[in-house]
């Protein structure tokens, strides 16, 4: 699984975030309120893992290993920059 609950009480993502993880961090994001998201090692995540990102708001930590998710969707989760309707 590329999402975990580390022993500092964070929450990791790694690898390929398939749609599958999205459930599972929201899951976990619930779960444990205030815990930061690590996403260094995140390669690729799916739309539906960023959009529980998105709507949860974790404090997010580090920067994701794809320079997709860097350019793209880490400003948009560090600076809350959601479009709204």
């Amino acid at each position: 699984m590329s999402v975990e609950l580390s022993n500092d009480r964070s929450i990791g993502l790694s690898g390929h975030c398939p749609l599958e993880d999205a459930e599972e961090l929201l899951r976990i994001i619930l779960a444990n309120p205030g815990a930061p998201v690590d996403w260094s090692d995140c390669e690729e995540a799916h739309t539906a893992v960023i959009q529980v990102l998105m709507a949860a708001r974790p404090v997010i930590r580090g920067a994701p290993a794809s320079s997709f998710l860097r350019t793209w969707i880490e400003t948009l989760l560090r600076d809350g920059v959601i479009a709204r309707a």
